[in-house]
């Protein structure tokens, strides 16, 4: 009977990167701080400074925002060029929705709505590729709210899809992981969004507010389980047991 070795936490800080005054790191910064870890937590936006090395950090995260990873302004291109420091030093590095097409857009890759003006603005389903499956069980469902998807740059592992945006989460080179959808949000931060984001209800494919909270009741605990473990592969590298195969087999 083999026994498991605990974890062995980096005492490192993770760096977190918001866009809003308000914005919070949620459910990732409570469960990070459950794991151990401290948050170092900036926003470019309002002025704050990104480090010129992650040697102090025991990775990033990227979160999203109510701007385009395409916008002119300077904070955008400047985390953009950013990037670059977690990728050429391979450090941990989660980048969600906005966070992502700013790593796609850092790798050459194209950020764009679908032609027909389409949106992820609720619940939708999640399907893991294979590689996905290899490394750890997917929830069926997960929560949106964008209107913008993504290119898999190239050299990219598509992890799971979607059917509006097709591509949802991916791993580049090692240690970058992607995500197009929220698996962050509290329940206080779900009914800020639904009462602040109503105006975008009446785009094509969007949701309304009930459904939002509806499907919470239905889909949050199993993505919340999901999310605790996707955080131990991060920042850890651990495997997940219940899948057959391991991480390394995504660098095939």
């Amino acid at each position: 009977m083999s026994i498991d070795r605990p974890i062995k936490r980096d005492k490192r800080p993770i760096l977190i990167i918001l866009h809003q005054e308000r914005s919070s790191p949620g459910r990732v910064g409570q469960l990070l701080a459950d794991k151990g870890y401290s948050l170092d937590i900036r926003r470019p936006v309002l002025g704050d400074k990104l480090p010129t090395t992650l040697e102090n950090h025991a990775g990033s995260v990227v979160f999203g925002g109510p701007m385009s990873a395409n916008d002119p302004d300077e904070f955008i291109k400047s985390e953009i060029n950013w990037l670059d420091i977690p990728l050429k030093e391979n450090r941990p590095f989660l980048g969600i929705c906005l966070g992502a097409q700013m790593l796609v857009r850092h790798l050459g890759g194209k950020v764009q709505s679908n032609a027909d003006g389409s949106t992820e603005i609720g619940w939708y389903p999640l399907r893991p590729t294979e590689k996905g499956r290899l490394l750890m069980h997917w929830p069926k469902m997960v929560y949106h709210f964008h209107r913008e998807g993504f290119d898999l740059p190239h050299g990219a592992h598509l992890l799971a899809e979607g059917d509006t945006y097709p591509n949802q989460a991916f791993r580049y080179s090692g240690n970058a992981w992607a995500l197009q959808f929220h698996a962050e949000l509290t329940r206080v931060m779900m009914h800020r969004w639904v009462v602040h984001g109503a105006h975008r209800f009446i785009l094509p494919n969007a949701q309304q507010g009930r459904e939002h909270l509806e499907g919470r009741m239905l889909f949050d605990a199993p993505l919340k389980a999901w999310l605790t473990e996707f955080l131990d592969i991060v920042f850890e590298g651990k495997t997940a047991k219940a899948v057959p195969g391991s991480i390394a087999a995504l660098s095939a």
